[in-house]
């Protein structure tokens, strides 16, 4: 797909196919894929194994730091602790293993930010919607609706986060 023919040219991706390790560089940026992608060679499946490992690891620094914390600390503050820590962890690795951009450093993790805040929104809405109002079993709809808002969240990555303009052509020489 060329740059002009789809919907990847207005989100600011590089011409090419969506599973491309390097979409998301310009010209001056390509970079060869990274060890995982040359391991798994879908961005998608990348992003997942990605999510998956920053998600148990946010599971097991939730419970280091309660141990750490203890009793005298509200458990609320062991979650918090452990997402500052792991949201920058899943940054670097997205933006490195999976994303493989350059540049705009600050720009790129408040978007991430945004974006993952949006996600946990988004998140709790569902939930709510399809446990309150819909009457859904709470367990089988957690599941299905944090699918599904990984499934958002790496767009919103792809197109948010880590979004790169697509390189300008230079102006034909009329002559």
């Amino acid at each position: 797909m060329r740059a002009a023919d789809g919907p990847a040219a207005g989100a600011g991706e590089q011409a090419g196919d969506a599973s491309d390790p390097a979409h998301a560089l310009g010209p001056t940026e390509q970079a060869k894929p990274g060890p995982l992608l040359r391991l798994v060679r879908r961005q998608e499946v990348a992003f997942a194994a990605v999510g998956g490992f920053n998600t148990a690891m946010g599971i097991g620094m939730t419970v280091v730091w309660l141990a750490v914390l203890g009793d005298n600390v509200p458990p609320s503050v062991a979650v918090a602790a452990a997402y500052g820590v792991s949201i920058v962890v899943a940054f670097v690795l997205h933006r490195t293993l999976v994303f493989r951009v350059r540049g705009h450093l600050l720009r790129d993790f408040l978007r991430f930010v945004a974006v993952n805040s949006g996600g946990l929104l988004l998140n709790m809405a569902l939930l709510e919607l399809a446990v309150s109002v819909w009457h859904f079993p709470d367990k089988p709809a957690a599941v299905v609706v944090m699918g599904l808002v990984a499934v958002a969240s790496y767009f919103g990555h792809r197109h948010i986060s880590f979004r790169r303009r697509p390189p300008t052509e230079p102006d034909p020489i009329i002559g």
